[in-house]
């Protein structure tokens, strides 16, 4: 396998400039292969103990607590060895099939232990090798964040989920119809920004521009819609960074700081934010997609996505909020049961049924990501309490595929088959 770095999707000089500390792309779930003659560029569609799990914490839809106050420990010790045998066997395997340079992968079981472990390269070129501390993009995974945030202030009494978009966002068409619950739930059959020719232009004229959400949102206005409200779910970008438009305009604060003041202080995820200008991201794998069997590095404009997928987080504290989400530590029990009240995707990621900014998998509740380089997986079982993450830098696997996802698919069948002996 061979690889090179001189044609990247979504080309950006910083990609060229590298150094021997690995710097990366952008986010999203699935992305859309766009060539042309001279550039290749791709647009990234966010399609982004064991007796039980545990019992989740009081509502912090205030976002009033102190620092790390809520952060779940890890399990202590390890997994038995026959278990980090089997684990390890199925990351390799999936990195050689998908051809995957680099992963972190963690798996914590309460009241058994944790197995984490870095794989493969993150810097092909530069043969700068995966560690466990540094930092991923979440891609799509930022979307479960924006809607938690979204959930809190249903909790707080603040917003419905029955409001319509247009009495926090104007100009965006059947805004009078469509409400905060089916953009959440990918119902919306709003338009997404990533197809209009006023971001293609837009991006096409300046690769490295940082969009704000503010102009993510406008290339929206007035776009034809793709079905009628609530009559199909199609998995769009736009749909949550609407959503981080009415965090917005709720909390009168930017969606950052309604982020960390809200989600990440609380649960101390110290090495996870919020971030537009991949310059200040660092210490980070680079993304890859296998071009006519070349590795090729991705782009790192993380400002194309918003609050649909611009996050960047560690292993460690994508384990904390694989419990958080999965267990609704941040939200009332009744709110929590109503966000897994979903169904399937007539088009998106690779999930059983998609709810309100979470999907289920083989009884599993989390989120992917994937995008430019880069997939995700966070997901979390209520049954046994256990948490696994999947961090790999290769996206848009040809034929369609999701490696992380796929790899964590392969975990749970393989703990699964574990607690059926």
């Amino acid at each position: 396998m061979t690889h090179r770095t001189r044609r990247p999707l979504l080309t950006s000089a910083r990609t060229r400039a590298r150094t021997r500390a690995p710097r990366t792309d952008a986010d999203g779930a699935r992305a859309r292969a766009v060539t042309g003659l001279a550039t290749v560029a791709i647009f990234a569609v966010l399609l982004a103990g064991c007796s039980g799990a545990p019992t989740p914490a009081a509502s912090t839809s205030g976002g009033s607590e102190t620092s790390g106050t809520l952060r779940p420990a890890a399990p202590e010790g390890t997994l038995p060895d026959e278990t980090q045998t089997a684990l390890q066997q199925i990351v390799d395997q999936a990195m050689a099939e998908y051809a995957v340079p680099g992963a972190a992968v963690g798996v914590w079981i309460p009241g058994e232990g944790s197995w984490t472990s870095a794989f493969g390269l993150a810097d092909i070129e530069g043969e700068v090798p995966v560690s466990l501390d540094m930092t991923w993009p979440l891609r799509s995974v930022t979307k479960s964040y924006t809607v938690t945030l979204i959930l809190q202030l249903v909790d707080a009494g603040e917003i419905s989920l029955d409001d319509t978009i247009d009495q926090y966002v104007d100009g965006i068409t059947n805004g009078d119809s469509i409400t905060i619950r089916q953009l959440a739930d990918m119902s919306s059959g709003n338009a997404d920004y990533t197809t209009t020719e006023g971001f293609g232009a837009a991006y096409s004229a300046d690769e490295s521009t940082i969009f704000t959400l503010d102009q993510l949102n406008g290339f929206l206005v007035d776009q034809p819609a793709q079905f009628a409200p609530g009559t199909q779910r199609i998995y769009t970008n736009a749909n949550t960074n609407l959503l981080g438009a009415v965090v917005e305009q709720v909390t009168g604060q930017p969606f950052q700081a309604a982020l960390d003041e809200r989600i990440l202080e609380p649960l101390g995820q110290n090495g996870t934010r919020y971030t537009l200008d991949a310059t200040t991201w660092t210490e980070h794998p680079l993304g890859h997609v296998m071009l006519d069997g070349e590795q090729v590095v991705q782009n790192d404009n993380l400002s194309i996505y918003g609050p649909a997928g611009s996050m960047v987080s560690t292993l460690d504290d994508a384990r904390v909020w694989a419990e958080a989400l999965g267990s609704g530590l941040l939200l009332e029990p009744s709110t929590q049961a109503e966000r897994q009240d979903g169904a399937p995707l007539d088009q998106g990621p690779p999930y059983d049924r998609y709810a309100l900014g979470i999907g289920e998998t083989k009884g599993w509740w989390g989120h992917n990501g994937e995008g430019l380089g880069f997939t995700a997986a966070v997901f979390h079982d209520p049954e046994t309490g256990t948490n696994v993450a999947v961090f790999m830098n290769e996206s848009n696997v040809v034929p369609k595929a999701h490696p992380a996802d796929q790899t964590f698919r392969r975990i749970a069948d393989l703990l699964a088959d574990r607690n059926a002996e």
